[in-house]
Order: C-alpha cells, then structure tokens, then sequence
C-alpha cells in the first residue's frame, strides 16, 4: 500500500481525508513533512474532543459552576503573630535543606511570543530591567546562579520552548554563556490540530503543514516525560531522578519578581508532604483577572475569573473582604512522583479556546479571518490540583512576587513591571538603612535595580552596603 492510500484511509476514516488535497502538488520531502505532522495526532482523542467542544453544547454547559458546590480553600495566611512566623521560620530551613541536597529543580515555561508586546522575539528575551535592561531570561537565571552560591548546590534549570521559539531561545542561551548555569536543559511543548469552529475539521497552514498550536501550560507534565532530542536523550523526569532531584518549583517567564525556589514555600510544600501546592496572591476587585483557587464538592479546584459566578466573585465576609479571594499566580511545587503517576494513569482535560486561526482555503489561498473562526485545544496545570492527595496553598505578597509581563502598555506592561521592581528594590535598600525619596503614593521616583549576583534578598543587601546611603538617582548594584 502506498503512503498516499495509507494516510487516505487513516483519514477519512475521522472525517479529515481534506488534508490530503495538496499531495499531488508536493514533492517527497514537503509530503515526508505532512506525513510526519499527521502521524503525530492522536485521532482517537481528536474525535472525542470535537465531539465535545466543536459539535457539542461544549462545556460550558455541561460543567457549569453551581454556587452551592464551592466553598473557600484554606491557606496558609501571611504570618502575623510570633508564632507563626517561628512556624515561617521552621519551613524555610525545611526547604533550606531541600536545597542543599540538591533535591529541587527549577521549571520555567517559556513557550510564548512578544507579539502583544510589540516585541518580535521569545518573550523570555525582552528587556526588562529597570535599568540594565536585563532580559527576562537573565534575571531568573541570576537567580538560580545565586541560589546555588548560597545553598552549595544550583538547582538544575528546564526551560520549555515552543516549536516557534527553540532555536531562538537556545541561542540566546548559548550567546550569553548560559548566564552561568551549571546545567540548563530545554524542551519543546506539545501542539495541537486547530480545527474549524463550525466543521471540526483540521486547518491547513500551508499545502504540507497543518495549523497547530501549543497545547497549554497543562502539556508541561506530559512534556517532561517525553524522550529528549528525538529519542536520543532521556526525558527530563528521568534525568531529574538520576540527579536526585525530588522536587519541582515550577513557574512562567513573564513575572520577572519570582522568588525562585522560596525555600520557604518548599518547606511548607514539604512538611504537609504534599504532591502539589500553589502561592496565591489575595485578590483586590471581584473583576481581576486571575483564577481562584476554591474547593469544589470538596476537592481544590481553581475556577477561572471568566467561570466564577457574578454571584461567588462578588461575595464578601463580614469584615468586607472577598469571600473567594485566593488568586492563582501560576507559581507552584510539584513532586515528581505526582507527575509521573498523572502521566501514567490520568490525562489532565483540555478546555477549548475560540480564536482567529489563518488557514489555507480549498483554492489554496491564504485565509486571515476578521473574527474568531477555530478551535484550540488547552490543557491547563492547575487542572492537576484536584488529582493531588495532599496539596498546600499559601499566601504571598503581589508587591514582592507578582507584576507579569503582558501587554505593551496599561497595566501588566514594562512600564508596570519597571516600577513595581523599583519600589521593590527601593525598600530592600531602606531595610539595609539607606536614604531613598518617595512620591506621595509611596512609589519611587526613578529606576532602582538589584541584580540576584549582588544581593538574592533584603537580608543579604544588608551586609553589601553602608547604612546612610542616600540615592538620588537611578542605580544598578550588581
């Protein structure tokens, strides 16, 4: 049987036989191309979830949120008496030793675009310091170069690319010496078909290429326990085992305030000896836009802010804060025994997202749609929580730990990120005694930079500078 006639039966028998209208027109090495590309999907699944979410009433309907399901999640609030912050004290040396046992690695998801940025590049490349115009990329690899000078051992560093944006991104790497790192491994995301909205038939990109897209931050579990460079190379959860790594702090590159490897919240993560934890951020307004970690029926569960119900979002307590205020910041803790029992025995579910998707129409000609025309397929990783039979969420400061990089102005843009590390770093330095101008609102007036090389927190600041300093103008210590 010639591959033509292999691929077409394949095909047709899932309603998908259109992708094949070109083959003629190609020659052996752009066919080889579309052949691998088809080999790739899992059809099974494909069909099941057309079924749901394309040809279906989708989801949204089906699973619908009910108010009498969801009750608040408990948190480990921010310490406020003695005794907890002995407690606090208690976790960090926990995750202290963690550290030096080489037992944490460090996961960044790093698969995205500067394109809403206006930046043409991987996101992890934009030039984010406030001063030194340090890449994303280099401030959280400072970090970890610095984490490993204080606890003797530096977290091994998985990077997960795109198929856009690999080549781009190891480059950069590589041109910059690695920062520093002792070891850095890179790995792709998966993908999946987009299908038109109204058919769910796969989109063309180009006569021998099929329009795909990643598969959500959810496909990071299952990418890690992929084989590495083609087979060649163990998948990154095998070599974690064999370099004794136990733990995974796991975050995304556009929150350039991280706390790397909070040796706290991995000792917290360890003393209830949980299989996955999340840092949440309280929220301010029933409108902002982050998920809600809750329990639903029970079981935790993060509800995103488009899901929650007017009603849930906007209840409040008696002393007026938001009843489901718990914010999820995508900053999390995993074992990796958790991931490798999810791969192995569950998939996480995938959600459907509407968007424009240019295809190739039956004329071959490139169609770029004014409105929302396909459907991609998302897997998301706080959909792992509830599978986790002990889990910990614990409070963090949004003006320590949270100002993402998102949109080219407004909020959540550079603008943002620059001055929420100025004041950031602006405090560290009161802290160590020096003399630093505010506006009436508190914020600070110029641009104050610290790299992780020089001090990681306020605490070591403090034995780097003389106390009575006066800054009057923008500054990098590194």
């Amino acid at each position: 049987m010639g591959l033509k006639q292999e691929l077409t039966e394949k095909l047709e028998r899932h309603g998908q036989g259109h992708l094949l209208q070109f083959w003629d027109d190609l020659d052996d090495e752009r066919r080889k191309f579309l052949a691998t590309e088809i080999a790739s999907i899992d059809f099974g699944q494909l069909d099941r979830l057309i079924v749901e979410h394309v040809r279906g009433d989708d989801a949204a309907a089906a699973g619908e949120i009910q108010p009498v399901q969801v009750d608040p999640i408990e948190v480990v609030r921010m310490p406020q008496t003695d005794a907890e912050r002995a407690a606090r004290r208690r976790a960090t040396e926990a995750g202290e030793e963690a550290l030096s046992a080489g037992e944490v690695g460090i996961v960044i998801v790093a698969g995205g675009s500067g394109t809403r940025l206006g930046y043409n590049g991987p996101k992890g490349t934009f030039p984010i310091g406030p001063v030194s115009s340090a890449s994303l990329f280099q401030i959280h690899a400072e970090k970890v170069v610095a984490l490993g000078r204080r606890h003797g051992k530096q977290p091994p560093l998985y990077v997960m690319t795109s198929p856009e944006n690999h080549a781009t991104t190891v480059k950069f790497f590589e041109d910059h010496d690695r920062f520093g790192l002792d070891h850095v491994r890179f790995f792709l995301q998966g993908q999946m078909p987009a299908v038109d909205r109204e058919t769910g038939k796969i989109l063309l990109a180009a006569p021998d290429r099929l329009a795909m897209s990643p598969d959500g931050h959810g496909g990071t579990l299952k990418a890690l326990a992929a084989p590495g460079e083609e087979g060649c190379l163990p998948s990154c959860l095998d070599e974690m085992g064999g370099r004794g790594v136990r733990t995974l702090f796991y975050f995304q590159v556009d929150n350039p305030m991280v706390e790397i490897a909070d040796p706290t919240f991995i000792g917290l993560h360890r003393q209830a000896d949980a299989e996955m934890s999340f840092k949440v951020i309280e929220k301010l307004t029933p409108e902002e836009k982050v998920g809600v970690v809750v329990t639903v029926d029970g079981k935790p569960q993060v509800i995103e802010y488009s899901d929650l119900p007017k009603a849930l979002a906007e209840k409040r307590s008696e002393e007026g804060q938001l009843a489901y205020w718990a914010g999820s910041i995508a900053i999390h803790v995993l074992e990796c025994s958790f991931i490798e029992r999810l791969i192995g025995v569950h998939r996480l579910p995938y959600h459907r997202a509407i968007k424009k998707v240019s295809y190739l129409d039956p004329a071959g000609q490139v169609v770029k749609p004014a409105e929302p025309n396909a459907v991609k397929f998302e897997q998301f990783i706080f959909d792992a929580l509830p599978e986790s039979s002990r889990y910990v969420i614990v409070e963090t400061d949004r003006a320590v730990e949270f100002e993402p990089l998102k949109n080219a102005v407004g909020p959540d843009s550079p603008a943002t990120v620059h001055q929420r590390m100025s004041d950031l770093f602006g405090g560290w330095l009161e802290q160590a005694g020096a003399v630093v101008p505010r506006r009436p609102d508190g914020t600070v007036p110029f641009a104050i930079e610290i790299s992780p090389l020089f001090a990681l927190d306020a605490h070591e600041l403090k034995s780097k500078i003389d106390p009575g300093l006066v800054v009057e103008r923008p500054i990098y210590l590194r």
